[in-house]
């Protein structure tokens, strides 16, 4: 059964709210960030955002899995391990949680940006040792054929 009311479409209107860097995370100058919350998921695990901002050197530290794509300009982002990589429109990045990048934007960037919270190991094998027992219990294949 469809839930119809649970699907949202649109347009960016350009609700962006400010998005402040951690202070003590700033490396050089004085960029400003900004946010708009696009969806999430009903489970409160998932979210997109445009995110943007203007030029500056920051650290960022990732808490959650994140798949970004460039929308607009470049950033140069330094790993822990000093190797750097300039990223621009139209590249795709993934950190995942536990990650730490410097970013260098020298003008401005704005990305589209997925957001996970990771599950824990012991939740998904549960979630996925329901669904097999729901199969069962219905007559169906045990089988992992296909998606959990």
């Amino acid at each position: 059964m469809a839930v119809e009311s649970s699907i949202t479409l649109g347009t960016s209107s350009a609700r962006f709210r400010p998005n402040p860097i951690h202070a003590e995370w700033i490396l050089d100058g004085n960029p400003l960030a900004r946010v708009e919350l696009l969806s999430s998921s009903a489970d409160g695990t998932a979210s997109t955002y445009f995110w943007d901002c203007t030029a500056g050197r920051f650290n960022w530290f990732y808490h959650f899995d994140e798949t970004f794509h460039v929308l607009e300009g470049e950033v140069t982002l330094k790993y822990p391990s000093g190797v750097s990589r300039r990223v621009r429109t139209g590249d795709t990045v993934f950190f995942p949680a536990g990650s730490t990048a410097e970013w260098t934007v020298d003008n401005y960037v704005r990305k589209l940006a997925f957001c996970r919270t990771p599950v824990p190991r012991v939740l998904t094998l549960a979630r996925h040792l329901v669904r097999r027992l729901r199969r069962v219990v219905r007559g169906g294949s045990t089988e992992s054929g296909g998606l959990l």
